[in-house]
């Protein structure tokens, strides 16, 4: 397969969304604070104003990945984000956790629960929902060995989008778009056709940062991107791609060749944000602040929520001849694409539902409560076996087992 990486990003990522589809800003965001605590509306109110101000974005980020419905270390009460999203109006990527468990009874009690109470004050600003976050890449053979925690397969995670269909069938949710989201190499395993053939769109969660292997120096951040979504891409059948998890850490222990700073995070956000993605594709940046204190990689990019970040989000003009577009491929994928495995690491698990990034797999995602921080290519690690025992969720990729996005054999 042939990237494109001279096209001007006025044709970029067009095949990535759907015609009509708003490209939406936002960024991930667990139920727990660094400290594991619990966060609650005054916490959720504070990311999400200070989302919507963030000096110089090319854009308002008035949007927000969550990764479950239910308030953290309760069993099944909505998640106080809710609240919070229905007093700053930001729209709301909703996130059932699915991994470690035989059903979404919880889940599905909690968002029920919350369509009741706020009514279409809250549903107006639904704008899909995720029925799991990495779950079949931590199911999957390399996920296992990387000990990315427990996941669950894909005639599970069908079986979840069947009773939450079935659950909101005569409801406001009964339009909204249904996806999951998973590492790249989950997507291209023809093992998880049937969890693609039932979404409505695709979400992937790509971290070049994580690529041992494959030269993942920030310079090479571009190309490393560009495969993982092309290869998305090339087995979506059509179906938009939204982008629920990408960033590069701006403090912490290197990783092969990429070394967190202040200015390779600026660089990656100007690289792929700016050039890729934002207004372009629906993308959820990770992250506005870290909650995983088990992390030593951070990738907040205004950890105190202050207005004024740690890096200029001004984008640099566009230009034709320094702009990467990615555009969609004119065939399936490569059948190299699908031997593709994830780099071995030491991973560090986390309890899901929080929101630290530091995943080790091949797509570069983070950990079940959104902190850079989860065990598996490019979603959470699981350290429950019960989706009601699941109480605090991250969505990072963990810094512990390296994302094999970047053992792409495509160029």
């Amino acid at each position: 397969m042939k990237l494109s990486t001279t096209l001007a990003t006025g044709v970029a990522l067009a095949a990535g969304v759907s015609a009509g589809q708003k490209n939406y800003l936002g960024f991930n965001s667990g139920n727990t604070l660094p400290d594991e605590s619990a966060k609650f509306e005054k916490d959720f109110l504070a990311e999400f104003s200070t989302a919507q101000k963030l000096v110089g974005a090319p854009g308002t980020f008035n949007a927000v990945r969550l990764y479950t419905n239910i308030q953290a270390y309760s069993t099944n009460t909505p998640i106080e984000a809710f609240s919070a999203a229905v007093k700053t109006k930001t729209y709301i990527l909703l996130g059932v956790w699915a991994s470690g468990t035989t059903n979404i009874n919880n889940e599905l009690a909690a968002l029920s629960a919350a369509v009741k109470q706020f009514g279409t004050d809250f549903t107006d600003l639904v704008i899909g929902i995720s029925i799991g976050s990495e779950d079949l890449y931590r199911d999957s053979a390399t996920g296992r060995t990387n000990k990315a925690g427990v996941g669950n397969g894909p005639q599970e995670i069908l079986g979840f989008i069947n009773d939450y269909k079935k659950a909101f069938a005569n409801t406001p949710m009964a339009s909204v778009p249904i996806g999951h989201v998973d590492t790249w190499d989950a997507w291209v395993n023809g093992t998880n056709k049937v969890v693609l053939d039932a979404v409505d769109w695709i979400g992937v969660d790509e971290y070049p940062f994580y690529e041992t292997g494959k030269g993942n120096d920030i310079s090479n951040a571009g190309k490393l991107f560009d495969a993982a979504y092309q290869t998305t891409l090339g087995v979506a059948n059509g179906k938009p791609v939204w982008v629920t998890e990408t960033g590069w850490p701006l403090t912490g222990p290197d990783w092969d060749e990429a070394k967190p700073s202040v200015a390779n995070a600026k660089s990656y956000w100007d690289q792929i944000g700016c050039q890729r993605l934002f207004n372009k594709v629906p993308t959820f940046w990770y992250n506005l602040r870290d909650s995983n204190p088990a992390n030593q990689v951070k990738f907040g990019i205004s950890q105190s929520l202050s207005s004024t970040p740690s890096f200029d989000l001004t984008c640099p003009p566009e230009s034709s001849e320094s702009s990467s577009a990615i555009t969609k491929p004119t065939g399936k994928s490569s059948s190299t694409a699908t031997t593709l495995v994830h780099a071995t690491g030491t991973p560090s698990p986390v309890k899901s539902g929080s929101d630290d990034s530091s995943s080790n797999n091949a797509g570069g995602s983070k950990s079940s409560n959104g902190d850079s921080s989860s065990t598996t290519s490019g979603a959470p690690a699981a350290t429950t076996t019960s989706a009601a025992a699941v109480t605090r969720f991250s969505g990072a990729a963990i810094a512990g087992v390296a994302l094999v996005a970047g053992v792409l054999a495509l160029f």
